[in-house]
């Protein structure tokens, strides 16, 4: 039974004998929540909530091409549009995937095999999508911590000397005979106020976590009180080489997530260097082309000897065969699925027998 996917489905497509032909194959994908309609009118008020809409080319009231932009305008995030047509051409092709199409398919003998296929590498870039906007607000979460400890260390360089000084004349003042009772409530009291600064600093000092709270209408403030979540075990250092940026994101906020130390590099020879380093679990890298020709490890020359697990991402079988031909222990077809991309890199490095700590 294939697995429950739940991205909200439309199709669009006044063919019913089609029509049904494609429900069963969504069915058969996983895909339960899906919707059915007939025209293009009919489709601009459903496509509000669908996430992936299967679109006929030609509809009683529009053709695809002309309803194409129109589903896709104003929608964030903007849902995934497949092009089925009776009657396919390059040129239609061309000016589907131009107008933001994810893909194109024919209505022909392909059609069962193909759609399935199509679906889920359409699921697997809707999740790199999501995973990609959540390594994004994890990276401003950062800046956002580093700019507080920052902020915090000036604070303690520019209050706590005098802070210590205010402390000190209280305290003398509170020692003498001569305050009398009134003064001396009064200084307990610019005592009290002291000791809250003091612990307000720390607080700062501690923050693990720079997330706000609603201080005034229209205003936010640093909420103190935000603790640091509690710490994963330690599963071992990666280095990860991978030359596209959002891909890289992605695999290293999944694998920090997991509990990974990373160490990103910016080449091959960084990464070359990276892996001689002593106490690595594990090297991420991605294949590519140079000029010389497709080199299916980007040009890591991995020792046969090595005490690490090799992952290359390859985007085709034929490249993955190559890259495990080059040394890979495993490989991560592209595009990958954010869902299992963790659980696929653990489960060969258990192969190789370097399970993570």
């Amino acid at each position: 039974m294939a697995p429950a996917q739940s991205e909200r489905v439309l199709l669009v497509d006044d063919d019913q004998a089609m029509a049904r032909l494609i429900r069963s194959l969504l069915q058969a994908s996983g895909y339960q929540d899906v919707q059915h309609v007939a025209t293009a009118a009919e489709a601009m008020m459903a496509a509000r909530t669908a996430e992936i809409i299967l679109l006929d080319h030609q509809l009683p009231d529009a053709s695809g091409i002309d309803l194409l932009p129109r589903l896709l305008a104003g929608r964030d995030p903007q849902p995934s549009v497949l092009i089925i047509t009776a009657y396919g051409s390059e040129s239609l092709a061309a000016a589907a995937l131009r107008l933001g199409a994810e893909d194109y398919l024919v209505k022909d003998g392909s059609l069962k095999e193909l759609l399935p296929q199509v679906l889920d590498r359409v699921r697997r870039i809707r999740a790199q999508r999501h995973a990609l906007s959540e390594a994004e607000h994890d990276l401003v979460r950062a800046e956002r911590l580093a700019a507080v400890g920052e902020m915090t260390v000036t604070l303690h360089h520019e209050i706590n000397n005098p802070l210590m000084s205010a402390f000190a004349e209280v305290e003398l003042l509170l020692t003498d005979s001569q305050v009398g009772p009134e003064q001396r409530d009064a200084l307990s009291t610019i005592k009290h106020s002291l000791m809250r600064v003091r612990t307000i600093l720390k607080q700062a000092g501690e923050l693990q976590r720079a997330e706000s709270t609603e201080y005034l209408s229209g205003l936010r403030m640093i909420d103190l009180s935000a603790r640091s979540e509690p710490s994963l075990p330690h599963r071992g250092r990666v280095a990860v080489h991978i030359a596209e940026k959002d891909i890289a994101r992605i695999t290293t906020l999944l694998l920090r997530h997991a509990g990974f130390t990373i160490e990103r590099c910016d080449s091959t020879a960084a990464l070359q260097s990276a892996s001689a380093r002593v106490g690595l679990s594990l090297v991420v890298l991605s294949s590519g082309d140079d000029q010389t020709g497709y080199d299916p490890l980007a040009g890591f020359q991995p020792p046969g000897d090595r005490p690490y697990t090799l992952i290359a991402f390859a985007p085709d079988a034929a490249s993955a065969d190559k890259a495990l031909a080059a040394g890979a222990d495993g490989v991560i077809r592209l595009p990958l699925d954010p869902a299992t991309l963790v659980e696929e890199i653990v489960a060969v490095m258990k192969r190789k027998g370097s399970p993570p700590s």
